[in-house]
């Protein structure tokens, strides 16, 4: 009876060890940092001026809670965060480092993880973010609208005015 009781309590206990290291290999699923949003046209209001730089674009809207983590310089370590550049892969931020200041504004730094090739530079002030991404030879950037309105623009560099 006894060396029953032992091999049922080694069976647990080894069974609960196992399934620990199991749970511990589990990466949380990544969340977006944005998503597009389908705006449908204003009636009356002219058409936005074509910018020749401009590839594409599309307006975007924030995961404000996501946002809110990625720019507070201490919440380490960061939950898996991704984009979506016009391509429908989701590429994995790799943040480096973020410098928060006293007037709600961060500076976000980071590459991107494997496969993924790049680096970004995002300014976060309050429900914001204005930023540039470079993939390879591409380069994107996200810009202010109006009213908190976020679009997200592929720019042919070429073509892009200097500053």
């Amino acid at each position: 009876m006894v060396h029953r009781f032992s091999s049922v309590l080694l069976a647990v206990v080894l069974g609960s060890v196992f399934s620990q290291f199991a749970w511990a290999d589990e990466r949380p699923i990544p969340k977006s940092l944005w998503q597009a949003v389908l705006t449908p046209p204003i009636a009356n209001q002219p058409p936005t001026p074509r910018r020749p730089w401009v590839l594409r674009d599309r307006e975007i809207a924030l995961d404000l809670s996501l946002l809110h983590v990625l720019k507070d310089a201490g919440a380490r370590p960061h939950p898996r965060i991704t984009i979506e550049l016009f391509d429908r892969v989701n590429h994995e931020l790799d943040v480096m480092s973020t410098v928060s200041r006293i007037n709600d504004t961060a500076v976000v730094r980071g590459t991107f993880k494997p496969p993924s090739k790049g680096d970004f530079t995002f300014v976060v002030t309050g429900n914001l973010l204005i930023g540039t991404i470079q993939m390879g030879d591409r380069l994107f950037k996200t810009e202010h609208i109006a009213n908190g309105r976020l679009r997200l623009l592929e720019i042919d560099p070429e073509k892009l005015p200097p500053d």
